[in-house]
């Protein structure tokens, strides 16, 4: 597998991946005529032999891509069954080594993580060999502080206008998250649009977890009747009564909170796909993946 993008981006070390570049490679492209001070290895002396006219040989350049892979750490990714911070990790993980496996240059990001400053960078590495480095970014050091509990509500909209204006290169930018935030997102998909001059080709892979997305599903977990929610990033509660009239309503609202989303990111030229947290890594990797453009 390999990473696609809709856009071509000039590469900084040589890669495997076409340019629209000329240069150096073992992959035949064209032919020019010979001009003064061109590399005489390049000669094509059978085409010489036939036309008695110098010709030149062209190859495609390779370069690497970059790829930028975003997690949201906050809290409410560890709601689910399986958590929702689970299939980000190892998603972030899966697409990170297909990145890594083409030598392109791969850079982790957490954001949201208790306890920790706004935005954690893992800075970028390339090749098989820094699998090593990816697995100790996600499960050591974008973890919250030890006891660290959170009492504000993370927000998504900075973290993202952060890494949209941080000079990172450009290249495939992949963002892991629930996207489920009372902030407006149109500024944070508005930087990622037009950040460095349009240097992002982005998706956003929004996760739920089963039971967001049909709370009647969670009946066995006491979601039924007269019940107390706790808002596990604000703290803030709400008695409520668990009725058929009232999931319709959220599902409704859960409905147009989606659209509203992938209808913004479609307008600005960002992808979005939607998954649930009970989809396994495998599964979206060799399929929604490349249904939507990003893998192939």
């Amino acid at each position: 597998m390999r990473l696609r993008s809709r856009k071509i981006f000039a590469g900084k070390l040589p890669g495997e991946r076409r340019s629209k570049k000329r240069g150096q490679s073992v992959e035949f492209d064209d032919f020019r005529e010979y001009v003064r001070g061109d590399d005489l290895r390049h000669i094509d002396w059978n085409v010489y032999a036939r036309l008695e006219k110098l010709f030149l040989k062209l190859f495609l350049e390779e370069e690497d891509l970059a790829l930028h892979v975003a997690i949201d750490c906050s809290r409410s990714m560890e709601a689910g069954r399986p958590p929702k911070l689970d299939l980000a990790r190892r998603l972030a993980i899966a697409v990170a080594y297909v990145g890594l496996s083409n030598q392109d240059r791969v850079s982790l990001w957490a954001f949201g993580v208790p306890g920790r400053p706004p935005l954690l960078r893992m800075p970028p590495v390339r090749g098989r060999s820094g699998v090593n480095r990816l697995l100790e970014f996600v499960y050591q050091q974008a973890l919250p502080m030890p006891g660290e509990v959170s009492t504000n509500r993370p927000e998504l909209v900075p973290a993202l206008l952060r890494l949209s204006r941080a000079r990172v290169g450009k290249g495939v930018l992949v963002v892991l998250s629930d996207f489920l935030t009372e902030e407006d997102l149109t500024p944070a998909l508005n930087a990622m649009a037009f950040a460095q001059g349009g240097g992002f080709d982005s998706i956003l892979v929004q996760v739920l977890a089963p039971g967001e997305l049909d709370p009647s599903t969670e009946v066995d977990a006491g979601l039924l009747g007269d019940v107390m929610l706790t808002d596990v990033e604000s703290g803030r509660t709400a008695e409520v009564t668990i009725t058929p009239t009232l999931i319709a309503q959220y599902r409704k609202r859960l409905g147009a909170h989606n659209e509203r989303l992938a209808r913004l990111a479609s307008a600005r030229g960002i992808g979005h796909m939607l998954v649930p947290s009970d989809m396994s890594a495998r599964e979206i990797l060799t399929g929604s993946l490349r249904r939507h453009g990003v893998l192939s």
